[in-house]
């Protein structure tokens, strides 16, 4: 957590940031770090110490947003939390962004991207996953599971309102497809930035179980109204 702070803060950006930490029942001494470290500065932790996975977290944190944006032009920034995002891609995500790009994905798949250091199993795995569901659902983007992304409010307020006012139904680490196929269906404009994925910066071990995952994502696929994009 420190060293994200550090990473975030180091961050030379010229529009105004604030920091929404979306706890989903850390059992750790998260929130009195965060508290800590972002004293004097805008934030927000949000959540009741349940862990409903990360989907719950991420449909908890963009609703909290479109509660309490102000400005028609504010940007979410998502990203993992441990330092794995490479954070020197951002000010270009950030870029295209006002070039009228509904949503940028930062992708270890587009030319120049890759992983620096990771496993045979989990590459293929992830690899695998990203294939099927391209091909399957027609989705032209090639990296379709990361967090580190940047959407228009805009984009999330018109995904709300199509889907009720809840933008991810999904807990695990299959949400990220499902607001992906989500922006696909209402005409979002995506764009990919290469992006290396720093596998060595990692604090502490992965939450996401292989065999699970893959499993949500098998369901998923199984069960999702998404027709192939013609």
């Amino acid at each position: 957590m420190a060293n994200l702070f550090k990473e975030l803060t180091a961050l030379s950006l010229d529009d105004e940031v604030y920091y929404v930490f979306s706890d989903d029942g850390s059992s750790d001494s998260s929130k009195e770090t965060i508290q800590q470290l972002y004293s004097g500065r805008n934030f927000t932790i949000l959540g009741d110490g349940i862990n409903r996975g990360p989907g719950a977290a991420f449909n908890t944190g963009f609703l909290w947003i479109l509660s309490h944006s102000k400005n028609a032009t504010d940007v979410v920034v998502t990203l993992e939390a441990d330092c794995t995002s490479d954070l020197s891609i951002l000010k270009t995500m950030l870029t295209l962004n006002k070039l009228d790009f509904d949503l940028v994905l930062a992708s270890v798949y587009a030319q120049g991207g890759g992983f620096d250091k990771t496993s045979l199993l989990r590459k293929i795995i992830s690899s695998s996953a990203n294939f099927m569901y391209r091909f399957l659902f027609g989705i032209k983007v090639l990296t379709i599971s990361s967090f580190y992304r940047v959407y228009k409010t805009s984009l999330l307020r018109t995904i709300s309102q199509r889907y009720n006012g809840s933008l991810i139904a999904e807990s695990g680490f299959v949400s990220m497809l499902e607001i992906l196929t989500k922006s696909i269906l209402c005409k979002a404009t995506i764009i990919e930035v290469p992006m290396l994925l720093q596998s060595h910066k990692r604090m502490g071990q992965s939450k996401m179980k292989i065999l699970k995952t893959t499993y949500h994502y098998l369901r998923y696929l199984v069960r999702t109204k998404v027709k192939p994009q013609s």
